[in-house]
């Protein structure tokens, strides 16, 4: 598949080329052999979209973001089995794409931990630096609540479902439950930054 983007494109009309890029790209990826995974991913950019007004001019950005966050999981784009890097290195060096939206893929949702649980940190971080607090919160908001179908979710379910699909002493699960109170500190500042600006 090569389907490759410039950095920072230009906005056409009310359109966003990144997000529309990212969008053909993850449906192109995702839909056929991961349908409940596609269904996640639209939900998370349906809620990246709507918090426009919050991410300014890093709308059509965050929104890519949200459209390419779980790339990582195709057949064929596994690696390491980090999701998040997977992912990233797909398309810095498949697709080119903008450093910063690698990153926001690589660091999405607290990846940082899984990481270190998988033993990975160390080549996250090295490879594709973390991305600013403002951006990566959105994000990780925008995923901790959304449901794997892609519906809202309170993150608190969100959270609780992961546990419950993956088990206990799970690897993710572990990831999850040291990375809550990061996850829930994002979601609280991001819907308290949508108060303020409705």
């Amino acid at each position: 598949m090569s389907v490759n983007v410039p950095g920072r494109l230009p906005r056409l009309g009310r359109m966003n080329m990144l997000a529309w890029w990212a969008e053909h790209l993850a449906r192109a990826i995702l839909q056929e052999p991961l349908p409940r995974r596609w269904a996640h991913v639209q939900g998370v950019a349906a809620q990246a979209r709507s918090l426009a007004p919050v991410t300014g001019a890093d709308a059509d950005l965050l929104e890519a973001a949200a459209w390419l966050h779980d790339i990582g999981y195709a057949p064929g784009l596994t690696v390491t089995g980090l999701h998040a890097l997977d992912g990233a290195r797909y398309l810095r060096d498949a697709q080119h794409a903008d450093a910063l939206l690698c990153q926001l893929v690589a660091h999405h949702s607290c990846a940082i931990i899984e990481a270190e649980e998988r033993g990975l940190a160390d080549i996250l971080c090295s490879e594709l630096e973390p991305v600013p607090y403002a951006l990566s919160s959105v994000l990780t908001c925008c995923d901790m609540t959304t449901s794997p179908d892609g519906e809202l979710m309170p993150v608190e379910q969100r959270l609780a479902e992961i546990h419950d699909r993956y088990g206990l002493g799970h690897l993710v699960s572990r990831s999850i439950q040291r990375a809550t109170p990061m996850i829930l500190s994002a979601v609280e500042q991001v819907h308290h930054r949508a108060t303020q600006i409705a």
